[in-house]
């Protein structure tokens, strides 16, 4: 396959400015240019779904930049619903730092910072030299700017294009970049970059976009309950990184493997063979996270987040990082208790309904503490017998769990 039928096979193309970007494509030799806006302190899996065809571009012999954007981040890009609040300028330093270290080590190619461009620009020479070129029309005509017409859209909002229109055109004049790629939301604010281009210099250059990655009721994915799935492990654990890929939607996860690996197509041909004869062992979710994993968090990740799961499956409670094993109770009851005797602590936390229940329990083996069988009623609850000091794990029966937490 070229690189362009190979990107269309794995779902990574929806627009195209121009078809002549087919055959430039696949004869490699292009700079060019994906960004993002250093809204927090790390990427979440939308973002490596959509920075992984840094690499793919790459390996065909084109050149890419990172464009991590300040000025942009400032403004606040129209989501097509309400106004984003304003962000702090030295959050979003902070946030530019981060994300440019997390970058060189997930996609170690060279960051740009559109403040450096942006920042002496005063506001007679942006009107004159961008927003002339410009027609309000044209602006209005794109799909998240109407939308959010109808709930209000500030001044500052609705010149976001414009700033990144100015962002392809400085880097096509001063990096030699002639091809921007992102997400199909960003569509309306690339083509305002190649228009701006067209008629400041006449020259010609290229954009496609990529469809979102989203679950099938159209919710983009990485995302869970207003929750994102974050790359710093610091932040969503390589366990919790596994559950969430784990859990991918049968209907879903060939579409993933094609959009978020690198197997090739013979490999994941042979996947969705075995997947589609036995999907309950789930071997297409488990390639998928042990090819994320091991890319993100390094190898030997995917292994040890499978071994976590089997230890907490086991009741090997003490053996499991105590953020892992939250990640793994976050939906068993939880309860706060004070501690004292572990009698009390069971009726009071409603593990058991009465003393005589809790003993009943314990004189036929059916409680463990923290993964071992509680043998007897003479423990206190506390710090010393907390996990991290904080944190009690009581089983009753053979899988009811529940978490409590001390305070």
């Amino acid at each position: 396959m070229t690189l362009y039928e190979e990107l269309k096979w794995r779902g990574l193309i929806q627009d195209i400015s121009d078809p002549k970007l087919i055959d430039k494509l696949n004869a490699g030799g292009l700079t060019f240019y994906i960004g993002t806006d250093p809204t927090a302190d790390s990427l979440h899996l939308g973002h490596y779904s959509s920075f992984l065809i840094t690499r793919r571009l790459a390996n065909a012999g084109h050149t890419p930049l990172l464009l991590v954007g300040m000025a942009t981040a400032l403004i606040g890009d129209p989501r097509g619903t309400v106004e984003r609040k304003l962000s702090d300028r030295k959050e979003v330093e902070r946030n530019f730092e981060a994300l440019k270290a997390q970058l060189a080590t997930i996609f170690p190619y060279e960051v740009v910072n559109n403040y450096d461009w942006v920042k002496d620009i005063n506001v007679v020479e942006f009107f004159r030299d961008y927003g002339k070129y410009i027609n309000v029309g044209y602006m209005l005509s794109k799909d998240l700017i109407r939308r959010q017409m109808e709930s209000g859209i500030s001044y500052a909002e609705f010149s976001y294009m414009l700033i990144q229109g100015l962002d392809f055109k400085y880097l096509h004049e001063n990096r030699g970049v002639d091809l921007q790629v992102a997400g199909s939301d960003q569509w309306g604010n690339i083509t305002t970059g190649i228009e701006l281009i067209r008629k400041t210099t006449g020259d010609e250059v290229y954009a496609f976009t990529m469809p979102l990655v989203t679950d099938s009721h159209g919710n983009k994915f990485g995302k869970s309950e207003g929750n994102a799935v974050w790359l710093d492990k610091n932040k969503t654990s390589s366990y919790q990184l596994y559950q969430f890929l784990l859990n991918s939607e049968d209907s879903m996860v060939i579409e993933y493997l094609k959009r978020l690996t690198f197997l090739t197509k013979e490999e994941i041909e042979a996947i969705e063979a075995e997947h589609k004869a036995a999907p309950e062992k789930r071997l297409a979710q488990k390639k998928l996270a042990e090819e994320i994993l091991n890319d993100l968090h390094g190898e030997g990740a995917y292994e040890s987040a499978v071994k976590i799961s089997e230890q907490l499956f086991a009741g090997n409670i003490k053996e499991i990082p105590v953020q892992d094993l939250l990640a793994g109770l976050k939906d068993v009851p939880h309860f706060e208790t004070a501690g004292g005797p572990v009698l009390d602590v069971l009726v009071s936390s409603g593990i058991c309904s009465s003393k005589r229940e809790a003993r009943e329990f314990l004189s036929g083996g059916s409680l463990m503490l923290n993964g071992e069988p509680l043998r007897t009623m003479d423990v206190t609850i506390g710090p010393d017998t907390a996990l991290g000091g904080k944190y009690v794990v009581i089983r009753r029966g053979k899988k009811k769990y529940y978490l409590g937490e001390l305070v």
